[in-house]
């Protein structure tokens, strides 16, 4: 199973390595969700939607249809 934004818990951060760019939104691909950027969960509204994210300082809120989307590697800090 391929871990994606959706599965991100609040504080944990991946590296963006894939993105289906059919079902992304050219403004977040202008925003920085592209390969090799990195992204951490900052906060989720009520409902599990929208999830607010800061991709390499670019501060971002969107959907978790959309963030299923986005494949990450999880950052594992010990």
């Amino acid at each position: 199973m391929q871990t994606t934004v959706a599965h991100l818990k609040r504080g944990e951060q991946g590296i963006i390595t894939d993105v289906s760019s059919i079902h992304i939104p050219l403004k977040l691909l202008e925003m920085g969700c592209l390969p090799g950027n990195m992204v951490e969960l900052i906060q989720v509204a009520p409902f599990e939607d929208p999830m607010y994210l800061n991709i390499n300082g670019t501060h971002l809120a969107i959907r978790k249809e959309t963030a299923i989307h986005i494949i990450i590697e999880k950052i594992i800090h010990e």
